[in-house]
């Protein structure tokens, strides 16, 4: 059974920054695509990143240059870096499991909430 858990939203100011945090358990996580989504009221859910075994790294436009994926195959954790950031990048964030570089797969964490705001 895959087990996800994130870790590290929180309020921040415009310009500041935040990591974000996932494990994932009951997988063979360095064969795994791990992916970050977001969904801002209203919105529909949207990747951010994704990163494949190999690290190789998949970035949405709009955070292109701010955030960054990394991951820790000896931890099972992936990370999301974010810099820089907008009151736009207010949203939910959701670890994914085994989806493609651009598409999710079916095993989501329960989201962690991120605020950009003055």
């Amino acid at each position: 059974q895959v087990h996800v858990v994130e870790s590290g939203g929180g309020l921040v100011q415009p310009g500041g920054s935040l990591r974000l945090s996932c494990s994932a358990s009951g997988i063979i996580f360095g064969f795994t695509i791990m992916g970050w989504y977001r969904q801002a009221p209203g919105k529909q859910r949207e990747l951010v990143a994704s990163s494949t075994g190999g690290d190789t790294r998949t970035y949405a436009d709009a955070v292109k240059g701010r955030f960054t994926i990394s991951r820790d195959n000896a931890k099972n954790t992936v990370y999301l870096q974010m810099d820089s950031l907008k009151p736009e990048d207010t949203a939910v964030y959701y670890c994914n499991v085994g989806g493609t570089k651009t598409t999710p797969g079916t095993d989501w964490g329960q989201g962690t909430q991120v605020t950009v705001s003055s």
